[in-house]
């Protein structure tokens, strides 16, 4: 009796081209979505920052027929609670529900593909997974238009940001400010994230939900925000200090100059030619010199018409990062950089990302465009752009003042 072989499948990261072999995520098994092989470890390590979203959907569904979660009393004063009370927290940082109810945005706005169900089928194409776009002039201005905009709304989230203010506030700033300019906030909704920008304070690495937990002098902040306009998506985001007290606070100024650091010296290598994997080699560098570690599990990545999209840029060195860089593509570079460990986890929630030990982490982001001579940073800074560098504060010894080691 003879049967004909199996068709050969396609390896899952989407810039790979080879067969795929035995390997399937463990999450997918567990979830019973079929098809999810990969040809090896390090493809499934590469792959996972955004193969890791398509569990979402699965996992809502699931957790729709099961039982909640225990939830602390709420407190008799201010009615705020810990959603997960009994989860093993690796840092001080604790969430602060209930959540604010959905924010709106007006039919007049265009909306994205996965603003109904929260999936950016778009991105789940081959060409999404897959083609590296090539963006002509309109296309080009199209990104343009939008990256401004995204630093307008930044520039005010930035502005808000005090002692004394929940993260649900800035929030509410982020999408307001996005209403004023006729345009989507792009995380609303992807893959089911609730609000319209991410707020990641202390040792949550990135995604942090805004909640109600109000913000305390000496707090970092990392605001992430991504505006969807014209049918372009743009992000960028930064960390910065609030109150004084954090400025003054050498272990947080240590790591986030050291990420704003890493972001500018990548930058300085994209050029018609650069090799994707070569950016993580000097951000791990420069990290290290300033005694701080590399986050591996998310990466840069392509934007355009796309909220994600191909390229993949890791920050870390020795990275397998296939592919190098050409006029007219457009893609972040987001290093995310910690004091202590570069390992994650992540809140019940399954969005807040934390560092393993609780010690601090920063990041900065830019989109960039790739020209005919180097690249233009589509989201840079105005002269009047709140934040920006800050020096090593001073620290007392033996009765006199020196800068703290770096």
């Amino acid at each position: 009796m003879s049967s004909e072989s199996p068709a050969k499948r396609k390896c899952l990261r989407a810039e790979c081209e080879n067969d795929a072999g035995t390997l399937q995520c463990p999450t997918c098994l567990k979830l019973d979505i079929k098809d999810s092989f990969f040809c090896s470890q390090d493809c499934f390590k590469l792959a996972w920052s955004e193969h890791k979203k398509t569990h979402k959907s699965k996992s809502d569904f699931l957790s729709s027929l099961l039982t909640p979660k225990v939830v602390s009393k709420p407190d008799p004063n201010t009615g705020l609670y810990d959603p997960f009370p009994s989860f093993a927290y690796t840092g001080p940082l604790r969430p602060s529900y209930p959540l604010s109810e959905h924010r709106e945005v007006p039919k007049s706005i265009k909306h994205p593909d996965y603003s109904k169900d929260g999936q950016p089928r778009s991105e789940q194409t081959i060409r999404g997974r897959t083609k590296i776009d090539i963006l002509n002039k309109e296309q080009q201005e199209g990104m343009r238009k939008v990256c401004r905009l995204a630093r307008e709304v930044l520039d005010i989230a930035a502005a808000a940001a005090k002692p004394g203010v929940t993260t649900d506030y800035i929030d509410e700033v982020v999408h307001k400010a996005c209403m004023e300019r006729e345009s989507y906030p792009s995380p609303l909704n992807y893959y089911n994230f609730p609000k319209s920008v991410c707020t990641s304070p202390n040792e949550v690495i990135c995604h942090g939900i805004p909640d109600k937990r109000v913000l305390v002098d000496g707090d970092i902040l990392n605001i992430d925000v991504t505006l969807y306009h014209g049918g372009y998506h743009g992000d960028l985001n930064e960390t910065y200090y609030i109150g004084d007290k954090a400025k003054a606070d050498p272990e947080s100024v240590r790591v986030v100059e050291a990420a704003r650091e890493c972001l500018d010296e990548a930058i300085k290598l994209v050029k018609p030619g650069a090799l994707f994997r070569n950016y993580g080699n000097i951000i791990e560098k420069h990290a290290k010199s300033k005694n701080c570690s590399v986050i591996k599990t998310y990466s840069g990545h392509g934007i355009n018409s796309l909220f994600h999209c191909s390229p993949n840029i890791p920050h870390y060195a020795k990275n397998k990062a296939v592919g190098d860089a050409k006029p007219g593509m457009c893609f972040t570079i987001e290093p995310m950089i910690a004091l202590g460990t570069y390992r994650d986890k992540t809140w019940p929630d399954d969005w807040t990302s934390v560092t393993q030990d609780g010690k601090r982490t920063a990041q900065f982001e830019h989109t960039l465009l790739v020209t005919e001579n180097g690249v233009e940073i589509l989201t840079a800074r105005f002269p009047d752009s709140p934040g920006g560098p800050v020096s090593m504060p001073t620290v007392e010894a033996n009765g006199a003042k020196k800068e703290a080691a770096s």
